[in-house]
């Protein structure tokens, strides 16, 4: 009964007057993303070997700070490609459903490594707050400005996809927040420049974090939702019921259990109860109408039982 049989819906669809527009957009996404995630990468860790070199030559805490919290975020970029690559590898009798999961795994992951960057992050800037030592404004500002078109450039990249995938959803929050922090560290750089206000440098730090800690808690709950497979966030269970069941021929819809076999892709089992008076062919037709449904409800695989009114 697990032959998630969607092949006869699409070549049902001529029958139905919607056609195929519900799920035309997503087969061209995956090369696209990929090779989204190798360019930010690449762009990513040239800007952390000159912020990493700068920070040792100018003593500067903010430089070096935000430069681990980059190489976190280039892990995890690199933890989303490996998902993305694995979840494409094909099922196999041990893997009946592929290696799609990863992709949960990894956001989750992510949401985990942001919140320990937080942390440390965090409490470095609390001490420096409590003693506050000089840097160089400039310098500062200068490399951070790179960092503003590094990160911003890399979020462009990533905003296009950010609805259809959890995990390009991490990666465009991960960078977007970056552009911030950048932003954040221009402005103390300037300021203590001329200023000489050293305690800037950590409380900017701080402000930074309490942001990207607000984006990123969202993330983490809805990575642990769907790695323990609850319905996705996107998806309203009494919704695809009341779809299923305005299907001409079924009665009842009940047992519907929906969740997530990706970031991307969504399951569903159901027992349906039909109409008692329909014959088998009917009955077959009814089955691939509610699957060709459920596609355009985002749910592309899907396993239904038939009962007997």
């Amino acid at each position: 009964m697990h032959n998630h049989s969607h092949e006869p819906a699409s070549g049902h669809t001529h029958t139905h007057s919607h056609g195929h527009h519900g799920h035309s957009h997503l087969p061209s996404t995956p090369d696209r993303v990929g090779a989204i995630f190798v360019w930010s990468i690449a762009l990513n860790s040239v800007y952390i070997i000159a912020e990493l070199a700068a920070g040792l030559m100018y003593h500067s805490v903010a430089l070096l700070s935000d430069a681990s919290h980059n190489v976190s975020d280039v892990a995890s970029l690199l933890l989303s490609l490996l998902a993305f690559r694995l979840a494409r590898r094909k099922s196999n009798s041990r893997f009946t459903y592929g290696y799609k999961k990863t992709t949960v795994l990894s956001a989750l992951g992510n949401a985990v490594i942001l919140l320990i960057a937080i942390g440390v992050l965090g409490y470095e800037s609390f001490t420096r707050l409590l003693h506050p030592q000089p840097v160089e404004g400039g310098v500062i500002a200068w490399v951070a400005g790179i960092g503003i078109a590094v990160n911003a450039a890399s979020a462009l990249l990533f905003f296009r996809s950010r609805k259809n995938d959890l995990n390009v959803r991490s990666a465009y929050l991960h960078m977007a927040s970056d552009a911030l922090v950048s932003v954040g560290v221009v402005l103390a750089g300037i300021l203590i420049s001329f200023t000489g206000w050293y305690w800037l440098d950590p409380v900017i730090g701080l402000a930074v974090l309490a942001v990207i800690l607000f984006s990123t808690w969202s993330l983490l709950v809805e990575s642990f939702r769907l790695s323990v497979d609850a319905v996705p966030e996107s998806i309203r269970l009494e919704e695809i019921q009341h779809v299923m069941e305005s299907v001409p021929g079924v009665r009842r819809v009940h047992h519907i259990h929906i969740w997530a076999m990706s970031t991307t892709e969504n399951a569903l089992t159901a027992h349906v109860m039909l109409d008692s008076d329909l014959v088998f062919e009917e009955k077959i037709k009814t089955i691939r109408r509610l699957k060709h449904e459920l596609e355009h409800q985002n749910i592309p695989h899907s396993t239904i039982e038939m009962e007997q009114g």
